[in-house]
Protein backbone atom coordinates (compact mmCIF):
# COMPACT_ATOMS: atom_id res chain seq x y z
CA UNK A 1 0.00 0.00 0.00
CA UNK A 2 1.03 3.57 -0.55
CA UNK A 3 2.01 5.68 2.48
CA UNK A 4 -0.74 7.37 4.46
CA UNK A 5 -0.58 10.73 2.67
CA UNK A 6 -3.62 9.45 0.77
CA UNK A 7 -6.42 9.98 3.24
CA UNK A 8 -8.88 7.87 1.32
CA UNK A 9 -10.86 7.87 -1.86
CA UNK A 10 -12.18 11.18 -3.13
CA UNK A 11 -14.57 9.42 -5.51
CA UNK A 12 -16.68 6.32 -5.10
CA UNK A 13 -15.47 3.05 -6.63
CA UNK A 14 -16.64 2.05 -10.10
CA UNK A 15 -20.24 0.83 -10.17
CA UNK A 16 -19.43 -2.46 -11.90
CA UNK A 17 -16.69 -5.10 -12.02
CA UNK A 18 -13.83 -4.76 -14.52
CA UNK A 19 -13.91 -6.54 -17.89
CA UNK A 20 -13.71 -10.34 -17.79
CA UNK A 21 -10.61 -10.48 -20.01
CA UNK A 22 -6.94 -9.53 -19.64
CA UNK A 23 -5.76 -7.08 -22.30
CA UNK A 24 -2.43 -7.56 -24.09
CA UNK A 25 0.55 -6.01 -22.31
CA UNK A 26 1.71 -2.92 -24.23
CA UNK A 27 5.36 -2.13 -24.91
CA UNK A 28 4.90 1.52 -23.83
CA UNK A 29 2.22 2.84 -21.49
CA UNK A 30 1.46 5.72 -19.13
CA UNK A 31 -0.85 5.50 -16.12
CA UNK A 32 -1.92 9.14 -16.51
CA UNK A 33 -3.62 8.18 -19.79
CA UNK A 34 -5.83 5.77 -17.86
CA UNK A 35 -7.29 8.03 -15.16
CA UNK A 36 -10.95 7.12 -14.44
CA UNK A 37 -10.72 4.08 -16.74
CA UNK A 38 -10.68 0.35 -16.05
CA UNK A 39 -6.93 -0.33 -16.15
CA UNK A 40 -4.96 -3.54 -16.08
CA UNK A 41 -1.63 -3.16 -14.25
CA UNK A 42 1.50 -5.30 -14.41
CA UNK A 43 3.93 -4.71 -11.54
CA UNK A 44 7.68 -5.24 -11.73
CA UNK A 45 7.25 -7.96 -9.07
CA UNK A 46 5.21 -10.05 -11.54
CA UNK A 47 1.87 -9.32 -9.87
CA UNK A 48 -0.98 -8.04 -12.08
CA UNK A 49 -4.56 -6.90 -11.45
CA UNK A 50 -7.45 -4.65 -12.50
CA UNK A 51 -7.28 -1.12 -11.14
CA UNK A 52 -9.36 2.06 -11.46
CA UNK A 53 -7.01 5.05 -10.97
CA UNK A 54 -8.52 8.26 -9.57
CA UNK A 55 -5.34 10.15 -8.62
CA UNK A 56 -1.91 10.34 -10.26
CA UNK A 57 1.11 12.45 -9.34
CA UNK A 58 4.88 12.18 -9.78
CA UNK A 59 5.28 9.81 -6.83
CA UNK A 60 2.25 7.59 -6.82
CA UNK A 61 -1.09 6.43 -8.05
CA UNK A 62 -4.25 5.93 -6.02
CA UNK A 63 -7.61 4.50 -6.88
CA UNK A 64 -9.45 1.22 -6.52
CA UNK A 65 -8.10 -2.29 -6.92
CA UNK A 66 -10.33 -5.23 -7.85
CA UNK A 67 -10.19 -8.09 -5.33
CA UNK A 68 -12.04 -10.55 -7.54
CA UNK A 69 -15.37 -9.69 -5.93
CA UNK A 70 -15.22 -6.02 -4.84
CA UNK A 71 -13.25 -2.78 -5.25
CA UNK A 72 -11.05 -1.45 -2.42
CA UNK A 73 -8.97 1.71 -2.11
CA UNK A 74 -5.34 1.16 -3.06
CA UNK A 75 -2.24 3.26 -3.69
CA UNK A 76 1.11 2.38 -5.19
CA UNK A 77 4.42 4.01 -6.05
CA UNK A 78 4.75 4.52 -9.82
CA UNK A 79 8.25 3.03 -9.77
CA UNK A 80 6.72 -0.41 -9.07
CA UNK A 81 4.55 -0.35 -12.21
CA UNK A 82 5.92 -2.16 -15.26
CA UNK A 83 3.04 -1.54 -17.70
CA UNK A 84 -0.62 -0.53 -17.83
CA UNK A 85 -3.41 -1.07 -20.34
CA UNK A 86 -6.78 0.69 -20.38
CA UNK A 87 -8.43 -0.72 -23.48
CA UNK A 88 -11.77 0.56 -24.71
CA UNK A 89 -14.61 -1.42 -23.17
CA UNK A 90 -16.79 -3.00 -25.86
CA UNK A 91 -20.43 -1.96 -25.81
CA UNK A 92 -23.55 -3.29 -27.48
CA UNK A 93 -23.98 -0.06 -29.49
Amino acid sequence: MYPSRFEGPKRPPPPSPPPAYIPPKPAVSYIVDCIYEYTYIWLRSGENFWFYPTYVDADGVAGFRWSGSYWYFYGIDQRFIDAVACPPIPTLF
